[in-house]
């Protein structure tokens, strides 16, 4: 069977030899250019590729898509007219995933963390656990040898197109916010595609979702909502405590952990951890809390620690693309703020933002191409200590200005990076970099 790999990026290059192992004659098509590495990897298992989509790409029995490529891809408008069979990246990898212990996470915000620890917790249990997906290992690399579970990241560009069971024991959804309506179209659409987690995991398998999310989902089968309400109507949930979190499950209340057993910061974060923790106890593991969870850190650019100058703390979210995670942020760490703003837009209404801003922070530096717009929401809002500059050197030393002793300068740009930076790792590590230079 002739097959074509869309994408050349991680999940194509997982795509192309797991086809490739499997028997087909493979070629890859990429609409930019393919990295060196990326070439060495198709050429040692003997792959033909393009740069540039062409009418090649097209002679294929089946295409599969690789993550991320967007609906209206010239490339995919011509393979539905040519009649060509199109095949999602999930429906094609997962029923070849060497595990009965599959957890799905997808989410707004906080999938990655929550992946990252569920996979964490598992190894430190002694189980060989696999983690990856969206979050930068193809899960097609899940499908060479057995693990005892295996955790993946889904985005919902991936479950968009996923329509065969997914097979999870445990499918979680970290929590629903706008968010890629530009890709989607809608975001009804894209709640639809968040919520393939649910509606095609195992019959038997778990839901985990947030409370407040429970009447967009409306999920069915056996779930667990994560809540802070003590009046819950639900029969399986955790309840956020004052200092722990409880799991009632089947009628029984058990604690998942204490706060103090965790070192991550925010509120947010204490969700990410009850979450992970539900998730390893429904596939039947437990140990010591403080010791399954010793040794994880904050991924890289997540609410994570940069620096202190003078009292004054800084904190590189620049993970925080929408709206919905950079207000997060700011409700989950205490104390008065200082927060940087702006980068490229997805199309969002800033006024939640707004309001957000207004309540948590001091003050607002803002920089990048959504700058203008972010100032026009906030002064809307009666928010009038605004800061414009011009790159993150400048808004880092505007910031230091502002701030006093025991406040927060806050990266979380509520914006991609891509108006400046390659990525939101650069930003954040830009931001890093001017901080560690101010302390030294």
């Amino acid at each position: 069977m002739n097959v074509t790999i869309i994408g050349a990026g991680v999940s194509g290059q997982g795509l192309a030899v797991l086809a490739h192992n499997m028997g087909y004659s493979v070629f890859v098509s990429e609409k930019k250019t393919i990295t060196d590495d990326a070439k060495k990897l198709f050429a040692d298992n003997n792959i033909a590729f393009e740069e540039g989509h062409t009418a090649r790409a097209l002679k294929a029995d089946e295409i599969i898509i690789s993550s991320g490529i967007p609906p209206k891809s010239d490339i995919l408008i011509q393979a539905q007219q040519h009649d060509v069979k199109l095949i999602g990246e999930l429906d094609f990898v997962l029923p070849h995933i060497r595990t009965h212990n599959l957890v799905c996470v997808t989410g707004s915000n906080g999938k990655s963390t929550v992946t990252s620890l569920i996979g964490h917790i598992l190894t430190r249990a002694g189980l060989h656990a696999g983690t990856g997906g969206n979050l930068g290992t193809s899960s097609a690399k899940f499908t060479t040898e057995d693990f005892d579970a295996v955790v993946l990241e889904l985005s919902s560009f991936q479950l968009a197109r996923a329509t065969k069971n997914l097979r999870s024991k445990v499918s979680i959804i970290t929590n629903l916010a706008p968010d890629h309506i530009d890709w989607h179209g809608s975001y009804e659409a894209y709640v639809e595609a968040k919520n393939r987690v649910l509606t095609l995991r195992d019959p038997d398998g778990y839901g985990i979702i947030q409370e407040r999310d429970a009447e967009t989902l409306k999920p069915s089968g056996k779930y667990i909502v994560l809540t802070w309400n003590t009046n819950t109507q639900h029969s399986s949930y955790i309840f956020m405590d004052k200092d722990k979190a409880l799991l009632t499950l089947n009628g029984e209340t058990s604690t998942l952990f204490h706060y103090d057993d965790t070192t991550l910061i925010g509120s947010h974060n204490l969700e990410n951890v009850a979450m992970s923790l539900c998730a390893v106890k429904l596939l039947g593991v437990s140990g010591n809390v403080r010791e399954l969870l010793s040794g994880f850190r904050p991924l890289p650019h997540r609410c994570e620690f940069a620096g202190e100058i003078d009292g004054v703390k800084y904190i590189d979210d620049s993970k925080g693309t929408n709206v919905a995670a950079s207000v997060t942020a700011m409700q989950s760490i205490p104390g008065r703020k200082v927060i940087i703003l702006g980068g490229q837009g997805k199309g969002e209404d800033y006024a939640p933002l707004a309001e957000a801003v207004k309540s948590e922070c001091e003050h607002a530096v803002l920089l990048g191409e959504e700058a203008g717009k972010i100032r026009e929401a906030l002064e809307r809002a009666g928010y009038k200590n605004i800061h414009d500059v011009h790159t993150m050197e400048e808004a880092v030393s505007v910031a230091h200005e502002l701030a006093t002793p025991g406040m927060v300068v806050l990266l979380s740009p509520a914006c991609t990076s891509w108006d400046m930076y390659k990525s939101y790792k650069a930003r954040g590590e830009h931001f890093c970099r001017i901080v560690r230079e101010w302390k030294s």
